[in-house]
């Protein structure tokens, strides 16, 4: 195989990646679009996680909020 065929196969494979990766980020910014992130969601998991660790923190405190600061 000479030289040059070798990088054309190269500039091609890359030049292939390159499409594929491109046609991916659309397909998930068009998923993004269709199914957008929840905003005003609260997670019980991080509610209980945080109470959790004030607890360990400040033993005999009894949680009574938590809110997130923006």
């Amino acid at each position: 195989m000479e030289t040059t065929e070798l990088l054309w196969t190269c500039i091609s494979a890359f030049a292939a990646v390159g499409v594929l990766l491109s046609v991916l980020a659309v397909i998930m910014r068009l998923i993004l679009v269709v199914f957008p992130e929840k905003e005003e969601e609260t997670d019980a998991m991080m509610i209980a996680a945080v109470a959790s660790v004030l607890q360990t923190v400040y033993p005999g405190t009894k949680i009574t909020k938590v809110e997130e600061i923006k």
